[in-house]
């Protein structure tokens, strides 16, 4: 085994030590068996009680990546979704002490862990061209009622503690999740591309401006992979990069790993046909969806070359590669 596959290896079994030890917080868990369904920013576990069959996710949150006052600002603004609008989300427990949040600390390193309700349901299909761009629409439509709450409680949500997703925080002198121009399968070309592509983006947000009608609380992750398809409902889960940026962000999200597909502009048009049904998009807003996307692109090309884990592994420099089109054609302000 590689010391590459070595260290990966090292790094799950140290989440599910701490996975196992979160549980005993939580003794209606007698007996259970524990599975990582997914390792990114964080290890999420399935954890099924043997005796109920009842199912739970466990989330064990990488060290240094989130506070825990964050941790509470995105609980607070879940289960204010889940009281004020009709939003299906995946709901935190609380442990026996009382607490959403359990500390596990190993090593000197501090793992946040909490506990939510499991939903039914299935992710979509990327393949499934048709039933996606149906998806797409009922996914504007909830997406807009999750922008219209986060409107109307305003006021109530804006003393949370999460970050904001901005140029400054995506590709800017601060990025989250890593520097773009790091990204696997860069050239001295794609480098000077994906700079003017950069540059680019940086005025027309400028211009864009983040207004309360245009920037406030998002998701700021809605991929394929954290939404569930149940019958006719569309289910959101993991809030975990929740945060303040620009509400056309989370149809950029929405694509993420899909943006070069021929199909998305269908995407895009059906997204925006049942967001209209909620919240109107001026034709400013709609032209400048292109920014977004392309935002998105760099950031995930960031993330890619920054991550060890089987999304990044399997993507690669490809993922790079085939952003070269994308940004020729953002470049000449063609619809992407």
């Amino acid at each position: 085994m590689s010391d590459t596959k070595n260290y990966l290896y090292d790094v799950l079994d140290k989440f599910t030590q701490i996975a196992k030890r979160a549980i005993l917080f939580y003794p209606f868990q007698t007996q259970e068996t524990i599975q990582l369904l997914n390792y990114s920013e964080n290890a999420t576990f399935l954890v099924k009680n043997t005796i109920t069959g009842e199912k739970y996710i466990l989330r064990v949150g990488r060290p240094g990546y989130h506070t825990k006052e964050e941790i509470e600002g995105e609980i607070a603004w879940i289960k204010s979704i889940d009281e004020l609008s009709t939003i299906t989300v995946s709901l935190p427990i609380k442990a026996e002490n009382g607490q959403y949040i359990q500390e596990i600390t190993d090593e000197n390193n501090t793992y946040y862990c909490t506990l939510f309700t499991f939903l039914e349901g299935k992710a979509p299909d990327e393949n499934d061209e048709s039933a996606l761009i149906d998806q797409f629409e009922i996914l504007g439509e909830i997406t807009a009622k999750l922008h219209e709450h986060s409107i109307k409680f305003r006021d109530r949500l804006r003393n949370i503690k999460r970050l904001t997703w901005n140029y400054d925080t995506i590709l800017g002198s601060n990025p989250k999740w890593g520097k773009w121009q790091n990204g696997l399968g860069m050239t001295q070309d794609r480098l000077a591309l994906f700079e003017k592509v950069s540059e680019k983006i940086f005025t027309r947000l400028k211009n864009f401006g983040n207004g309360p009608d245009r920037f406030g609380l998002i998701h700021s992750d809605l991929r394929l992979a954290n939404l569930l398809i149940d019958g006719d409902n569309i289910k959101v889960i993991d809030f975990d990069d929740c945060g303040f940026g620009y509400y056309l962000y989370d149809l950029a999200t929405s694509l993420s790993f899909i943006e070069h597909k021929p199909y998305v502009p269908a995407l895009i048009d059906a997204w925006i046909k049942g967001y209209q049904k909620i919240r109107p998009l001026s034709n400013e807003e709609k032209e400048e969806i292109p920014t977004f996307i392309m935002m998105r692109r760099l950031q995930l090309i960031a993330w890619i070359g920054s991550r060890d884990n089987e999304t990044t592994r399997q993507l690669g420099s490809k993922y790079t590669e085939d952003t070269d089109l994308l940004a020729f054609k953002y470049l000449q302000n063609t619809i992407i």
